[in-house]
Parts: C-alpha cells; sequence; structure tokens
C-alpha cells in the first residue's frame, strides 16, 4: 500500500509501505474512505516535535472493514465504519467513566494518512454503520473521528451549558467545531477568538455570536469588555501554546471554567494565579468514542455538519502540499482521498 511518511521537518513523503496485517485477535483492517491533516501533525511538521526517524502520519479515519480478528464480532467485512483517534477496549473501568481516551490498553492512532490501516482494539474503538453512508457525508463523519470530539469534549471539559457566555481559542478546525459543541450545548453567547475572515465566517455560521481579533491581554480586555467586566462562563481553548492558555484563564470569570484540548506545549501555569483566579480547569485527549453515536447521528440527520472544516481536497498521493497548505494557513484542513 501507500502512504504518508514524515522524514524531517517539512519532508512529508507519499511512499510504498508494507501493508497492514492482524497482529492481535482484537484487530481490524479497514479500508479508509478518507483521511486528512490534523493541526496536530504540523507539530512535528513544523519541528516543533522531534522526529527522531521516519515514520507513518495521521489519525483520523473512517473506512471500510477488510479483515477482523477472531475476537472482534461488533463489526464486519464491508461495513463503512468511524473510529477514535484513542482506540480502546470500551470495557475497562476508565473506559465505563467516560474516559476511552484514557482506557488501560489505549493505542494512539498514527499510520491513517494511508490506503489501509490496522486498528487495534477493534471491538471496542469502532462504531459500524448499518448502511453505507452518502458520500456527502464523509467529511463530517471523518470530523467527528476527531476534530468534532475534541471539540466536544472542550465544550464539556469547560461546562457550557444553557444561557451561558463561551469564549473560543483557536481558530483551526477544533476551535470551529467547539464553536458547534457551545451552541449545540445552549450557549447564548460564543465569542470566537480570530484574525482570519474566511475562519470568522466559519465561526459565524457556526454559531458563534462575536468575533475578536485581539490577543492576549488585549484579546481579555476585549472579552470583558463583552462580559462586563466580569469574564466568560466557559473558555474553550484549542491551540495548546502559552499564550492561548494564559489568554483563556484570564479570560474567565471567578468560578468560570476553561475546557483545555490544544496539545500543550511549553505550557507552565501558575499555581498561585490559579489559586486566586478560582477558575475550574479540565482537558486532556478527548473520549472521542463516548461521544461517537451521538455524534454520528447529528452528522446524519444534519443537525451539524462539520465538515465544513475542510476547504481543501486533494489526492491522498498530493498529502505533502495538504501540510504545506495548512502549515502557510491557506487551508484550515486538508481532506484526503485515496
Amino acid at each position: 500500500m501507500r502512504g504518508a511518511v514524515i522524514h524531517a521537518p517539512g519532508d512529508i513523503r507519499f511512499e510504498t509501505l508494507d501493508d497492514p496485517k492482524l497482529l492481535h485477535p482484537t484487530d481490524a483492517i479497514i479500508r479508509t474512505a478518507v483521511t486528512c491533516v490534523c493541526g496536530s501533525d504540523l507539530w512535528p511538521y513544523r519541528g516543533l516535535e522531534p522526529t527522531d526517524e521516519p515514520h507513518p502520519m495521521g489519525h483520523e479515519y473512517v473506512g471500510f472493514v477488510e479483515e477482523v480478528g477472531s475476537a472482534v464480532t461488533s463489526v464486519k467485512r464491508g461495513q463503512f465504519v468511524i473510529g477514535s483517534f484513542a482506540t480502546s477496549d470500551n470495557t475497562c473501568a476508565n473506559c465505563r467513566n467516560g474516559f476511552q481516551s484514557n482506557c488501560l490498553h489505549r493505542e494512539f492512532m498514527s499510520t491513517c494518512q494511508a490506503e489501509y490501516v490496522r486498528i487495534p482494539n477493534a471491538q471496542g474503538t469502532l462504531v459500524a454503520l448499518d448502511d453505507t453512508p452518502d458520500e456527502r457525508f464523509w467529511p463530517g463523519l471523518l470530523a467527528v473521528s476527531d476534530v468534532m470530539g475534541t471539540g466536544w469534549w472542550a465544550a464539556e471539559a469547560a461546562e457550557v451549558g444553557p444561557g451561558s457566555t463561551a469564549v473560543v481559542v483557536g481558530d483551526g478546525a477544533v476551535g470551529l467545531c467547539a464553536v458547534i459543541a457551545a451552541k449545540e450545548m445552549g450557549a447564548e453567547r460564543i465569542i470566537a477568538m480570530s484574525r482570519h475572515e474566511p475562519r470568522q465566517k466559519l465561526a459565524l455560521e457556526f454559531g458563534a455570536t462575536d468575533i475578536v481579533t485581539e490577543r492576549g491581554e488585549q484579546g481579555v480586555d476585549r472579552v470583558k469588555d463583552l462580559t462586563d467586566g466580569i469574564g466568560a462562563d466557559s473558555v474553550l481553548e484549542c491551540v495548546g501554546t502559552p499564550e492561548a492558555m494564559r489568554q483563556a484563564l484570564h479570560s474567565a470569570r471567578p468560578g468560570g471554567d476553561v475546557g483545555f484540548v490544544g496539545v500543550p506545549h511549553d505550557v507552565v501555569i501558575d499555581g498561585q494565579e490559579l489559586f486566586f483566579s478560582q477558575v475550574g480547569l479540565r482537558g486532556g485527549p478527548a473520549p472521542v468514542r463516548r461521544y461517537l453515536p451521538d455524534l454520528i447521528d447529528r452528522v446524519l440527520t444534519g443537525r451539524i455538519d462539520p465538515g465544513k472544516v475542510f476547504d481543501l481536497t486533494l489526492p491522498l498521493d498530493q498529502v505533502a502540499e495538504g501540510y504545506r497548505a495548512m502549515d502557510e494557513r491557506r487551508a484550515i484542513k486538508t481532506l484526503l482521498t485515496p
């Protein structure tokens, strides 16, 4: 088969790779219907995470089951399936508590920008549809496997509720999906922080009521202006930089909550400051598997359309251009078609 391999910062190649094989009875092999480039893939692409040796890339996927291990009974050959970037048995104590992204047998997916993918823990990870959905739904279902589920977790972690005010820090695919989530959870006011006009337009389409272009303390001041000087009930941090976390914490009101889902890079939190702010803080990798049945239904019924975050579609063999376009902010998110 063929797939994307990173060799060094800025060096993505489309190469011939060994076909995946069943390594355990709990595995499945899928043929990807569509896959994509994630904003978090840009960390190693930009050299902000080390690439010690060449390795495959990608953790978002939907596809068709090709083969299943002897212990897998929940899906069968030919079915269209959606999974999570973090695999889970969906039966351990952490899974039963709703945190499948911390399953005791978790594996993170990392080979999905390819024609075929091995899925560990397939029994608990994959959700099969009764019928193959129309292709117009594939982008939305692909978004559910990570960015929509992660945006949903940001809103839940920040305790967005009916009538609340929410601030979304970050205008990438996760941040835009977090706007969808905040609206679905009943936020009355959704303040999206963005400097980029196409992303601002999509945020407004998804339910944002206000756009703040300022950053840092100027951005915080603008949020305070919009909230009678108090701050927001909920802040959804969808970037992972020290600046974004600082902006999120300072934008929340006393007693408010910050949900942080951007993978932290060099983020340090001052315990004394957090103590006196009285702001709640929760985050981590999204328990996407918990949300899959609900989010799949919302996509297929047309209630939400997170697939709109894909504003560039390329053949899988042009994956390197997909990375470049996102790195240069010419694209929000690149959809790849095998």
